[in-house]
C-alpha cells in the first residue's frame, strides 16, 4: 500500500493554461480591441521567440519556466540564476509585447507597456483549479500523507499558492525546482521531496499531465505514476505511467481499487 502521493501543480491540480488563455484574451481585448484575434496569435507566436534570446533561457529551460510565466512574473528569487532573471524580466515582457505589436505595424511603445501591465492584472485575478480539486485533495490527505512537486521559480509558484490559499494545507511538504536547482524530469526534486518525507520509492507514487516531466521522471527512478491523459492522447510506449486516468477524479479510482488488493 502506498504512503506517500506525490502531485504536480501547473495543469494537474491548478488549470494553469487556462489562466495564461484567458488573462492573454483579455489583454488582447482591452489594449486592442480593433483586432484582439490578431495580436493575441501575434503574442502567442513572438514571445518563445523573443524568450529565448536572453541570457537566463538557458536556466529557464532547465528549472521549468515558460515563455508566458515568464510574461506576469518579477522573479526576485536570489538563487542560482535567478537574479539574472529578475534583472532583465521587465525587458523581455516589453520587448514580447512590443514585437507582437510591431507585427502587426504598430510601433507604439506606451500601448505595449499598457499591455504589459494589463495582462499581470489579468493573470493574477484569474486562477483556477481543476473540478473536483479539492475534494480528491480532502479524501485522499485522510488515508495517504501528500506532496506537492512543482517545476518554476519559487517566488511565481508560490504566488499561484498564495493565489488559492486552499491548497496549500493539504501538503505536508513541497518542492519547487527553483530551490534545488534543476526541475523534472530529473532525479533532484524527486528524491528531495521523497527524503523530506524519509520513505523508499516503493511507498511513493507520482500524479501529473505531462509525460515529459513527471511521468518521465517517475520512471527514471522507478516510482510508479498516475497520468492525467487530458486530452485523450494515446498511452506512449515511453515513458509508460503506471496508470492512466481521464481527469483527475479518476485519481479516486485508482486508489479504491489498490485498496481492494
Amino acid at each position: 500500500m502506498k504512503k506517500v502521493i506525490l502531485f504536480d501543480l501547473d495543469d494537474t491540480l491548478l488549470w494553469d493554461k487556462r489562466s495564461v488563455e484567458e488573462a492573454l484574451q483579455n489583454t488582447c481585448s482591452d489594449v486592442f480591441p480593433e483586432n484582439a484575434e490578431k495580436l493575441l496569435q501575434a503574442i502567442l507566436d513572438t514571445a518563445p521567440g523573443v524568450y529565448s534570446t536572453y541570457p537566463f533561457y538557458d536556466f529557464t529551460q532547465k528549472i521549468g519556466i515558460n515563455p508566458f510565466e515568464g510574461l506576469w512574473g518579477t522573479f526576485p528569487d536570489e538563487t542560482f540564476d535567478f537574479p539574472v532573471m529578475g534583472e532583465l524580466i521587465g525587458d523581455y515582457q516589453f520587448q514580447a509585447w512590443h514585437q507582437a505589436f510591431q507585427r502587426l505595424g504598430i510601433h507604439d511603445e506606451a500601448i505595449a507597456q499598457k499591455a504589459v501591465k494589463t495582462f499581470k492584472s489579468y493573470r493574477l485575478a484569474s486562477p483556477y483549479l481543476y473540478d473536483k480539486t479539492l475534494e480528491v485533495l480532502e479524501e485522499l490527505s485522510s488515508k495517504y500523507r501528500l506532496g506537492l512537486l512543482t517545476n518554476g521559480a519559487p517566488s511565481l509558484q508560490e504566488t499561484k499558492l498564495e493565489l488559492t490559499p486552499e491548497l496549500s494545507p493539504y501538503f505536508e511538504h513541497i518542492v519547487i525546482s527553483g530551490e534545488v536547482g534543476i526541475g523534472k524530469p530529473d532525479q533532484t526534486p524527486f528524491q528531495e521531496l521523497l527524503s523530506r518525507f524519509e520513505v523508499g520509492l516503493e511507498d511513493a507514487i507520482m500524479v501529473g499531465d505531462n509525460l515529459k516531466t513527471d511521468i518521465l521522471g517517475a520512471a527514471s527512478l522507478g516510482m510508479e505514476s498516475i497520468w492525467i491523459n487530458h486530452h485523450g492522447l494515446e498511452i506512449p510506449e515511453s515513458p509508460k505511467p503506471t496508470y492512466t486516468v481521464a481527469r483527475l477524479s479518476g485519481v479516486l479510482d485508482i486508489f479504491d481499487k489498490l485498496n481492494r488488493l
